[in-house]
């Protein structure tokens, strides 16, 4: 029953007119591409290492700066506007949980910045003995063309030689 609906949902769509046609195989194109693929891959990576970093920041980073700071939680900083009266709740401006915010960016940053760094180190290296291993090839190739128009030559120089004796014989006699 589901499949003669959605049967029918898609004709409908492709009667739609030339626009819709157009639109629905662009989308087709689109999805069949490996770029979204490649991007799903990035967005459940990129979430499994969001928990990594946050982890490292949480559990590592964040306690030693603490030890640093003689224990100070920054998240318990606050300007209080009206104290907490009955069943009110106190109004505060809670600018530490903001301090502890930026705090914990600019280490995630620095992680990332980091991991980038080596990545991008590791993969430079990479390419450059890659590039060396092709241009030594190259070289190497050159080297072994340059010996075999030369044996070339030095073959076609032979004829050209006994000719020359042949000649300088028969100017002799």
């Amino acid at each position: 029953m589901k499949m003669a609906k959605t049967n029918k949902v898609v004709a409908e769509l492709e009667k739609g007119g030339k626009a819709t046609k157009g639109l629905l195989s662009e989308f087709k194109a689109f999805i069949s591409k490996g770029n979204v693929l490649d991007l799903a891959v990035g967005v459940i990576i990129g979430s499994a290492f969001t928990a990594i970093v946050n982890s490292l920041v949480a559990d590592i980073i964040t306690p030693v700066l603490s030890l640093l700071t003689n224990k100070v939680d920054l998240t318990q900083l606050k300007i209080v506007l009206s104290e907490a009266v009955g069943d009110t709740p106190e109004v505060a401006i809670t600018y530490g949980n903001f301090i502890q915010g930026v705090i914990n960016f600019v280490i995630q940053a620095f992680v990332i910045f980091l991991i980038v760094k080596a990545f991008t180190s590791l993969s430079t290296a990479a390419k450059a003995k890659e590039i060396a291993e092709e241009k030594a090839k190259a070289e190497e190739e050159a080297a072994k063309k340059k010996e075999e128009e030369e044996a070339a030559a030095k073959k076609a120089e032979e004829p050209v030689e006994l000719l020359r004796e042949i000649l300088a014989e028969l100017k002799k006699q």
